[in-house]
C-alpha cells in the first residue's frame, strides 16, 4: 500500500473541531432582515384583519385542524371512515383556498407566508452564520496493513459495483468478502471475528447501517479500527461522520490518509447499534416481509390495528422519566438536532456518551389536531437525552428494528451507550457536517440584531 507523510500526532482523547470562521456582520444582517420581515407579516396580518375580519383566521386554523383529523382516519380507520378521512385530509385546505379566493383576501395569505418564509430563511441563515460549518478533527490514523472489508452487493440499488469499490479496495491491499448477492452465506459478525483472528487491523463494511452497526461491534470488541464506505441507501451514520455520500470510494481515502476518531456505540440487550433503535408501531410494521417490497401499502394494512385501543402499547423508563402506554419509542444513538420541522435529523455529536428519545402517543383525532398545531410542544410526544432506556411490555418477547433491521428481543429491553468505544477510520479530506438547524429563537436573533447575542 502507498505511504503517506507521517503528521503531528494528536493525543487520542483530544477532538478538534474545525471550519470557516462566522461571520458576525452579515448574521447581524440576516437577523435584522428577518425581523423586518417578521414585523411586515404583523402588520399583513393586522391589515387583512381590517380589511376581512376574523373570520379568515379562523377558517385557516380549523383547515389544518380537520385535515389533522382526516389524515388520522386515513391511518387509524379501514373501509368508508378511511375514505372519509383521506378526502377530509385534502377537502379542508382545498376548502379554506377556494374560501380565501373567495373572500379576496388569497393575496393578503400568499403575502403573510412569503414573508414569514423570508423571516425563517433570514433567521436560518442568520444562525448558520453565526455559528460554522465543522469537520470533526482526531488522532491520526495508523494506516493499516492487514484491512479486512466486508462489501454488500444489494446495498443503496447496487453502489459496490457501480463505483467499483471491490477493485480499487483491493488495488489498496484490502482483503474484501464480497456478500452473496441471494442473502446466503456466513454472518457477518462471524466474518468479522473470522478476519480479527486471523490478524486483521481494520475492519470495515461497504452497506446498510444494519450491516455497519453489525461489525462496527465486533470492531469496538476488538479495539480495532473500523471504516465506513457510504454504499448504504441513506448512510445516516456515515452522514453524520462528515463523509461522501455521494462518491462512496473517496471513503477509501482513509487507508492513505486517514485520521482516527472515537464514537459512540449503542448497545440494545447486548447487541450494538449505531444509530436508532424503534420500538412500537414501526418496528412491528418492519416484521412483515411484504414491507421491503411494499412499504407504504403494508403500513396503511397494519397502522389502524397497531393505533388503535388493541394495539401494542409500551412502558419506558428514560433515565429517570417514566413513560407509560407509548405507541411508538425511538432511541438514538446520541440525541438528534432540537427537534424543528424544518430540521434535517443530523445528530451534531456522536460522542456524548448519551442516548436521545423521542416517544409518542397519539391515540384520537383530538391528539392528532394538536400535533399538527403545536408540533412537538404537543402532549402526545416526549424528548429526553438520557444514558439509558428500559422498555417493558406484557409479552415475553416484543419486536425492535435496529438500525432498520427487525429481530425480537426479550422484554424487558434495556438501551445504553458505551462512550467513546468505536474508533472510526475517516479520510483527512471530506465534506464534513453542516451545523444542524436548531429551532429558531426569536429573542436569541433580536440580541443578534442588536449586537447582544453572545
Amino acid at each position: 500500500m502507498p505511504g503517506r507523510a507521517a503528521s503531528p500526532r494528536i493525543g487520542p482523547e483530544v477532538v478538534r473541531v474545525t471550519g470557516r470562521r462566522p461571520s458576525r456582520g452579515a448574521a447581524r444582517f440576516l437577523a435584522r432582515c428577518a425581523l423586518v420581515a417578521l414585523a411586515a407579516v404583523v402588520a399583513v396580518l393586522c391589515l387583512a384583519l381590517v380589511d376581512v375580519g376574523a373570520l379568515v383566521f379562523v377558517a385557516g386554523i380549523a383547515g389544518l385542524v380537520l385535515s389533522a383529523v382526516g389524515l388520522w382516519w386515513l391511518l387509524s380507520l379501514r373501509g368508508l371512515p378511511r375514505l372519509l378521512g383521506a378526502l377530509l385530509a385534502v377537502a379542508a385546505p382545498v376548502a379554506v383556498l377556494v374560501y380565501y379566493i373567495w373572500r379576496g383576501v388569497w393575496v393578503w395569505a400568499l403575502l403573510a407566508l412569503a414573508l414569514y418564509g423570508l423571516a425563517l430563511v433570514c433567521g436560518r441563515a442568520a444562525m448558520r452564520a453565526h455559528g460554522k460549518a465543522y469537520v470533526v478533527r482526531g488522532s491520526a490514523g495508523r494506516q493499516p496493513r492487514q484491512p479486512f472489508v466486508i462489501m454488500n452487493p444489494r446495498s443503496g440499488g447496487g453502489k459496490v459495483g457501480r463505483f467499483g469499490l471491490v477493485e480499487k479496495a483491493e488495488r489498496l491491499g484490502v482483503r474484501v468478502h464480497v456478500l452473496d448477492a441471494e442473502g446466503g452465506g456466513p454472518d457477518v459478525e462471524e466474518l468479522a471475528r473470522e478476519a480479527a483472528a486471523n490478524g486483521a487491523d481494520l475492519l470495515g463494511v461497504a452497506g446498510g447501517d444494519g450491516t455497519q452497526a453489525k461489525v462496527a461491534g465486533v470492531a469496538a470488541e476488538h479495539g480495532l479500527p473500523f471504516l465506513v464506505i457510504s454504499a448504504g441507501t441513506r448512510n445516516h451514520f456515515a452522514m453524520d461522520l462528515g463523509l461522501d455520500r455521494t462518491d462512496p470510494a473517496r471513503c477509501l481515502d482513509a487507508l492513505t490518509d486517514g485520521e482516527e476518531l472515537r464514537v459512540d456505540l449503542g448497545m440494545v440487550n447486548g447487541l450494538p447499534f449505531v444509530n436508532t433503535v424503534s420500538f412500537g408501531a414501526y418496528a412491528d410494521i418492519v416484521q412483515r416481509p411484504e414491507y421491503r417490497d411494499a412499504k407504504a401499502g403494508t403500513a396503511l394494512a397494519l397502522l389502524p390495528d397497531l393505533l388503535g385501543t388493541e394495539g401494542r402499547r409500551l412502558d419506558a423508563v428514560a433515565g429517570e422519566k417514566p413513560l407509560t402506554e407509548q405507541q411508538a419509542v425511538l432511541v438514538t444513538n446520541n440525541p438528534y438536532a432540537a427537534p424543528d420541522p424544518l430540521s434535517t435529523g443530523l445528530r451534531p455529536r456522536l460522542d456524548r456518551g448519551k442516548l436521545g428519545v423521542i416517544a409518542v402517543r397519539v391515540e384520537s383525532a383530538a391528539q392528532a389536531a394538536d400535533l399538527a398545531v403545536r408540533g412537538e410542544r404537543a402532549q402526545g410526544v416526549v424528548f429526553a437525552t438520557v444514558r439509558g432506556v428500559e422498555v417493558t411490555a406484557p409479552d415475553d418477547v416484543i419486536p425492535v428494528a435496529v438500525d432498520g433491521e427487525a429481530l425480537m428481543l426479550p422484554t424487558p429491553v434495556v438501551c445504553t451507550v458505551r462512550h467513546r468505544a468505536l474508533r472510526v477510520l475517516v479520510p483527512r479530506t471530506r465534506p464534513g457536517t453542516v451545523a444542524p438547524a436548531s429551532p429558531l429563537n426569536w429573542r436569541w436573533i433580536t440580541a443578534l440584531a442588536l449586537g447582544r447575542a453572545r
